[in-house]
């Protein structure tokens, strides 16, 4: 089966040896996004909701540039660095998601790419 890499200039570049998605037949293997500004390759400011915001964000442009939407996502990982902050993650996955929503992981970890929060990362099926 081939593979498709799918790039936005929408979501930020990738910062090592992956690819923002790829598509393999219908699935899309999106990679985990980091709240970097797409515009300035920089972290967001204002803690963990803003950066939460911006994550979803990045993850709806590698949907669309994939002929897709966050509501395509049938699996979603969450990795935070502060599981106390899992309430804010849902509360602002829900501002960017439809029910029914994925099926999902939330992960703690100790750290993170440049130091921020949260990353998040999935696959979504498209239509068939």
């Amino acid at each position: 089966m081939a593979k498709t890499i799918i790039h936005t200039d929408k979501a930020p570049a990738a910062i090592g040896a992956y690819s923002q998605a790829v598509k393999a037949g219908n699935t899309v293997y999106l990679s985990g996004q980091i709240p970097l500004d797409p515009a300035t390759m920089n972290v967001v400011e204002g803690g963990f909701e803003a950066e939460t915001r911006q994550v979803f964000t990045n993850l709806k442009a590698v949907c669309e540039a994939a002929g897709g939407s966050l509501n395509d996502i049938v699996k979603l990982n969450a990795y935070l660095t502060d599981l106390s902050n899992f309430a804010t993650f849902n509360k602002v996955m829900v501002e960017f998601m439809a029910e029914p929503y994925p099926a999902r992981a939330a992960v703690g970890v100790a750290s993170l790419p440049r130091g921020v929060l949260v990353e998040a990362e999935g696959v979504m099926v498209l239509g068939e």
